[in-house]
């Protein structure tokens, strides 16, 4: 896989999948999470594999909702560990959010590996080894969480969520950040802001974002989270994949 050219037309994507590859003989991603990436590849590719202006408003209005928060939180689970930690651990220093794995099929040993995996890429200490709260009327391994993490913050980004988990966040008064390239699925319907659009592209764009708005006043970040439409970028979304669709068929 590390041999493909760069020149190659699926470069990108191929090396993408290789990543997941390498989290699960890490022990990092589970086997299932093989078949999220490839749904996701799916909706990659019904969107031209590129940030759209969709998906660069909602990381924008991302961007200046995390500064915004008062106890930010940062989710990690097994692919997005794998996919982009040195970006994730950026994106947590810049907001001076704290990191905590969250696994739906989680196993102790796996979360051990993942905050392993992302202080070997710069973080300092990260949530989710000791879980002291759940999260209200939530049946999965993901309602474990930590009460000075997920479960106090007002502000929680998610790159690759599932939807039971979102909604419940949403019930509790969080808001909620989802990266999901499938604008019809229950995440992006639930979350405050969805951002279709491939996490491996999404994050660095909100580090850079991140830094960019770090100097604006207060009101100024308000305007862009007010002025932002969730419902209007997943239509967005919707509608650039039907144009895709039409103009390849």
């Amino acid at each position: 896989m590390t041999d493909i050219p760069p020149d190659h037309p699926r470069y990108f994507s191929l090396m993408t999948r290789h990543r997941i590859v390498s989290g699960v003989d890490k022990g990092i991603t589970s086997q299932e999470g093989l078949i999220a990436q490839g749904r996701g590849e799916a909706f990659d590719y019904l969107t031209g594999e590129k940030t759209l202006p969709f998906a660069h408003a909602a990381e924008y209005a991302a961007s200046a909702m995390m500064l915004l928060g008062k106890r930010r939180v940062i989710s990690v689970n097994g692919n997005a560990a794998a996919l982009v930690p040195a970006e994730l651990v950026q994106l947590s220093k810049l907001t001076d959010a704290p990191l905590e794995v969250n696994l739906f099929y989680r196993t102790e040993e796996r979360v051990v590996k993942i905050i392993r995996h992302l202080q070997a890429h710069g973080a300092g200490q990260v949530l989710g080894a000791r879980p002291d709260a759940s999260i209200p009327c939530l049946a999965s391994q993901r309602s474990k969480v930590c009460r000075d993490g997920i479960y106090s913050a007002d502000v929680v980004f998610v790159p690759l969520e599932d939807g039971d988990r979102c909604e419940a966040l949403v019930r509790m008064g969080i808001q909620v950040i989802a990266v999901d390239l499938n604008p019809l699925s229950r995440t992006a319907q639930q979350a405050t802001i969805s951002i279709v659009d491939n996490v491996v592209r999404a994050v660095p764009n909100m580090v850079k974002m991140v830094r960019d708005l770090k100097g604006r006043d207060e009101r100024y970040l308000q305007e862009i989270v007010r002025d932002f439409d969730n419902k209007k970028g997943l239509a967005d979304a919707m509608d650039s994949i039907s144009r895709h669709l039409s103009e390849i068929m």
